[in-house]
């Protein structure tokens, strides 16, 4: 029995607890080591980045199951082709495709069925077991809200077709589609802009205009990955390890380094300025030439160790896309873009005697029309789980409190980014309600509004968390926001161990008017 590509079967793997499991994978690719077979699987229903090349001893093949073939369907060139298709793909694609989600679609929808929220609200504080009956509560709404949201999601996704194939594949149906597992986000064509599927690749795709006349650079732009262009190469890991500074650093996606570097056991990089070589010997000698000892770029916050400094995708454009090369390792629904202009990198770092050495970093565009005030957003491995993801994000916001903006990361988010922004917004808008005083024995009122104005949250993310913390109730003809003894204590136990915070004093950031043309 031979295992090919495409074959679904138990594998063996460790889980957190360091128990012994055999979870459904899928064999993305077989290679020869010495001899000897060894196999990439991807977990179904796990994250891509636990994919691993494993040995056949940890293949249980009794439960095989062989890829079906689809029938042969004449391609490009007119000569007939196919392709094995694992098990149960195709269910798979078509039930996505039906109820991808508004996340999907990238924007945030309006929430029309919430004017109340705009409203004022009440504050109090009840035992858990006190809390009011909820029969007429938000939850009835929220059910009437999210069906309306698919509806409207559907009726997007039909109107607006950005890589629809209609005259070169007439036979697939609609532009929303999925693969392993993950939608695709439709994006929409605009005149002036094309997309860039590698950075660092060839020029074929550039900005150029048929004429050979340079068009104007990019005002606007987006990281959000298109996945018309997954295939088998970009679903596997192709580094294998990455040694910056002091740390060494295990891959977790696929980034477009050049093909020459992802056979090497170590890839180097220059903890300064991120240039990728070949050898430590490659290295040692860049380290002699290059003076770089902080990013490149403005410094505009330094507290303690930790300072920040803004970087012009423009005016630094070899460190940006190094950045980003960099970044790709470690976030799966982004991509990467040659043309870095329309984007200012942040970036994160922490001193010592030998320099700034990169901590994490977040990206955001020039002139966004959504009020996104992040693009991208990554905390490096080794800072990971010690607060420096709530402080970027806290920074992100502390810019946008002084653009005088309200701000949004941008769609979607990675399983990570979103457990941090739920925890930041929570903490957030918590913090304020917990401040807000009693006047004359009355309940403490509050608007939606002034939450998003005080904190520069979206008044869609600061409604989304009020609803995840389950705050808001029906009792006596209003809403109302109730505060649990349980989220109370929470929430203090939770600010305690939150030692690191932006001071609003350090920061040294004007900001500029990107939509005048001197700026670029």
């Amino acid at each position: 029995m031979e295992v090919v590509e495409g074959c679904r079967l138990p594998v063996l793997r460790r889980n957190q607890e360091n128990e012994d499991e055999w979870p459904l994978a899928e064999i993305l690719s077989v290679k020869d080591i010495s001899g000897r077979k060894v196999f990439y699987v991807h977990y179904i229903d796990f994250n891509k980045r636990l994919d691993e090349w494993v040995t056949p001893e940890r293949l249980d093949l009794k439960k095989i199951q062989f890829p079906k073939k689809e029938a042969k369907t004449p391609t490009k060139n007119g000569l007939p082709g196919s392709r094995p298709n694992s098990p149960e793909r195709e269910l798979k694609t078509l039930d996505l495709s039906l109820h991808s989600s508004a996340a999907g679609i990238g924007k945030t929808i309006p929430t029309p069925g919430l004017p109340y929220l705009a409203a004022s609200a009440s504050l109090q504080r009840v035992p858990v077991d006190k809390l009011p009956d909820r029969t007429n509560s938000i939850e009835n709404v929220t059910k009437n809200l999210l069906s309306k949201r698919k509806l409207e999601a559907v009726s997007l996704a039909t109107q607006c077709s950005p890589v629809t194939p209609a005259a070169a594949a007439p036979e697939i149906p609609t532009p929303v589609y999925a693969q392993n597992g993950s939608a695709r986000r439709p994006m929409p064509q605009v005149a002036g802009r094309k997309r860039k599927a590698n950075c660092l690749g060839t020029d074929e795709d550039s900005q150029d205009s048929s004429d050979g006349i340079p068009s104007a650079p990019r005002m606007t732009g987006s990281l959000v990955s298109d996945r018309s262009h997954d295939d088998i190469v970009t679903r596997m890991k192709n580094i294998e390890c990455i040694e910056l500074g002091r740390h060494r650093l295990k891959p977790w996606y696929f980034s477009p380094y050049p093909q020459e570097l992802t056979s090497l056991p170590v890839l180097y990089l220059c903890e300064f300025c991120l240039k990728y070589l070949k050898s430590l010997k490659c290295l040692q000698r860049h380290l002699t030439k290059c003076n770089l000892r902080h990013p490149p770029g403005n410094e505009i916050y330094r507290k303690g160790t930790i300072s920040f400094f803004e970087i012009d995708g423009r005016k630094n454009k070899n460190y940006s896309q190094n950045l980003c090369l960099l970044a790709k390792c470690f976030l799966d629904h982004k991509t990467l873009y040659y043309d870095t202009d329309p984007f200012l990198f942040y970036v994160m770092t922490e001193y010592d005697c030998k320099g700034f050495h990169i901590v994490g970093y977040f990206s955001k565009e020039k002139e966004s029309t959504e009020d996104y005030n992040v693009a991208c957003i990554l905390t490096l491995p080794p800072y990971q789980r010690r607060g420096y993801g709530k402080l970027l994000i806290e920074f992100s916001y502390e810019l946008s409190k002084v653009e005088g903006k309200t701000g949004t990361p941008e769609k979607p988010l990675s399983d990570l980014g979103l457990l941090s922004y739920r925890s930041y917004w929570s903490q957030t808008i918590l913090e304020i309600l917990m401040e807000l005083k009693s006047e004359n024995g009355e309940r403490p009122q509050i608007t939606i509004n002034e939450i998003s104005e005080l904190t520069s949250i979206k008044k869609e993310d600061v409604i989304s968390t009020l609803q995840y913390l389950n705050l808001i109730n029906y009792y006596k003809g209003q809403y109302i926001l109730t505060l649990s003894e349980d989220i109370v204590e929470g929430h203090e136990k939770a600010m305690m161990k939150r030692h690191l915070r932006i001071d609003s004093k350090c920061l040294h950031f004007t900001p500029k008017d990107w939509s005048k043309r001197g700026k670029w």
